[in-house]
């Protein structure tokens, strides 16, 4: 591959990589707007509903459709399950969450996932990463002070969120190279929308919206999906050392949609507070060359 294929390969990848973080603020929107019309349950059925049908789609023209049959059953399984609770509990929080402050803690998860990598991949960290964990983790301190406007419910969910993502790209790592993309995509959509139904079971069970209501959280769902499938292509077009620091631009958009859509703009020390996540994820995304975070 020449220098010019290779330059458009990147731009590729990057243009893939923005429509993905794009795509991902635009349904954490879409998501905080409709929790307040849906329970946050039925949301995320009809966004797994969509995904689903797309990893049909990716089995069958990948013709790896025995999930049953993938190797590395109980690794799948955990990894599913980590990201089946950051749905449940992201979509939850955002009931009472403002969408910039709750992204904003959502985005400590990479933070996170350097601050456990010692203990569950045996990689050493060292002084200068630390001290960007703990910048991003005074950033946190800003958005969720103590006597701050935010609700505690809200903010613990959307903590453990972070915490269940951070293990989720943890296993990723570890599953890396031992089972196909589309195989690992299609097992945690299915995984997906069984945990993050699970909620319904207990209580009493939701209105059912109409047709069009529930085509809708469908239709949201594909945009979600989409923005999924986009950052794989953006990964494999582009190096991660290029497409990593990008990442915190989706912060950036949700701030801008939060201010727009809903009329809400953070406080300042809460700005200060995403100003240091920001910076301290751009550090660690230089030095560690860190994925981006998934909704």
């Amino acid at each position: 591959m020449n220098g010019r294929t290779a330059a458009a390969r990147r731009a590729q990848g990057v243009g893939c990589f923005l429509l993905a973080l794009a795509g991902f603020a635009a349904y954490d929107a879409f998501a905080k707007h409709m929790v307040a019309v849906h329970p946050p349950a039925l949301v995320n059925l009809g966004r797994y509903v969509a995904v689903c049908s797309m990893a049909l789609a990716v089995l069958l023209r990948h013709g790896q459709w025995r999930l049953w049959r993938a190797p590395h059953q109980r690794l799948l399984l955990a990894r599913s399950l980590m990201l089946g609770v950051v749905a449940t509990c992201f979509m939850t929080a955002l009931v009472t969450m403002p969408l910039a402050e709750a992204t904003a803690i959502y985005f400590t998860a990479p933070l996170l996932m350097v601050a456990l990598s010692p203990w569950m991949l045996g990689e050493p960290v060292r002084r200068a990463e630390w001290a960007a964990v703990w910048l991003g983790f005074a950033g946190m301190l800003c958005i969720v002070r103590p006597g701050g406007s935010l609700p505690w419910t809200g903010t613990t969910l959307m903590a453990v969120a972070a915490v269940c993502y951070a293990l989720f790209q943890l296993l990723t790592r570890r599953l890396s190279g031992r089972v196909p993309a589309p195989v690992q995509f299609s097992y945690m959509a299915v995984v997906c929308l069984a945990v993050t139904s699970l909620p319904m079971l207990f209580g009493p069970l939701p209105p059912w919206p109409g047709a069009a209501a529930f085509g809708l959280l469908v239709a949201g769902g594909f945009v979600s999906g989409a923005a999924q499938l986009l950052l794989l292509a953006a990964f494999r077009r582009a190096e991660l050392a290029t497409l990593a620091p990008l990442n915190y631009l989706q912060l950036l958009m949700a701030v801008m949609i939060s201010a727009w859509w809903f009329g809400r703009t953070p406080d300042g020390p809460a700005l200060a507070g995403i100003g240091l996540i920001a910076l301290a994820g751009v550090w660690l995304a230089r030095a560690r060359h860190l994925p981006a975070p998934q909704t």
